[in-house]
């Protein structure tokens, strides 16, 4: 259950945040927030992260449809008490769906989240592909660490 809910909510707050940006924005558009610090800039990405392999949409669609196939099938063969596995899991997947939907409705995915220190902007679904992956991480440290053995004995 744990991952349908951080998907479903990941995809919803992701979804929200772009239709607010949407209607009140236009492309290109930045609302200084904290000045020379982070601004609030409309972006449509045609690419990847940073603007990568722009047009070619079709490799993302499909990568994420992979992403959410397998955590679907994920979340049916993680045990239930590996909590961080899941939630990591369905953050993953919640951020997938949210720029699946940007790439097949739009056509491009919606970015707004402008650090001034960062040289590229980005969107809440990025962020939770990214912590998701760093949870997953932590979680099979954590799992390494309990089982007596450190990775690079693998």
């Amino acid at each position: 259950m744990l991952v349908w809910l951080s998907m479903i909510g990941v995809w919803g707050i992701d979804r929200l945040v772009k239709v607010l940006i949407q209607t009140n924005f236009i492309p290109g558009e930045t609302l200084k927030v904290i000045p020379k610090i982070f601004h609030l800039t409309y972006v449509l990405n045609p690419g990847a992260a940073f603007g990568l392999m722009a047009g070619r949409t079709w490799i993302f669609v499909m990568t994420a449809f992979l992403v959410v196939g397998g955590v679907i099938y994920g979340q049916y063969r993680i045990s239930r008490k590996e909590r961080i596995t899941r939630l990591a899991l369905g953050m993953i997947g919640g951020g997938a769906l949210g720029n699946l939907y940007d790439r097949l409705v739009i056509g491009r995915v919606v970015d707004y989240l402008d650090f001034q220190i960062w040289p590229y902007v980005f969107n809440f679904a990025d962020s939770m592909i990214v912590v998701g992956v760093g949870l997953l991480m932590l979680a099979l440290y954590m799992e390494e660490k309990s089982n007596g053995k450190s990775i690079s004995e693998k």
